[in-house]
């Protein structure tokens, strides 16, 4: 799927997994601003790229084969440093994070994707924007 000029491809749901964890490619990754999830811990694990990723009040260069972990509850952050370059995967566990990228790229596709589709869809997923 796509939106915002990126492509997000699930490689493992809810569905496949019961549940357990959730696996997200993004490629072309987005910058993501600072930001919290109420319900799923996140790792990240960088397949092509530079990028920067803040976790808590820690800052982590994470280039090809580096593995990052964010907690549930605690702000992070990503950024890439070269624009629209780079390739990661995001597990989330539990599962079920992946319905906000499935969201976001439906709006898009139909035109309604903007300030208020992104704060639905954050209210939804437990996502505080910080």
């Amino acid at each position: 799927m796509r939106f915002s000029d990126a492509d997000f491809v699930i490689r493992a749901s809810a569905d496949t997994t019961d549940g357990a964890f959730s696996v997200i490619e993004e490629i072309a990754p987005l910058d993501t601003p600072l930001h919290s999830h109420e319900h799923e811990d996140e790792l990240f694990y960088v397949l092509e790229g530079e990028h920067v990723f803040v976790i808590g009040d820690e800052e982590f260069d994470a280039g090809c084969g580096a593995v990052i972990f964010g907690p549930r509850g605690v702000p992070h952050a990503h950024r890439r440093k070269q624009p629209r370059a780079g390739r990661f995967l995001t597990m989330c566990s539990p599962a079920g994070f992946e319905g906000f990228f499935r969201e976001l790229a439906a709006a898009e596709h139909r035109g309604a994707i903007g300030p208020a589709a992104y704060a639905a869809a954050s209210a939804r997923y437990g996502i505080t924007w910080l």
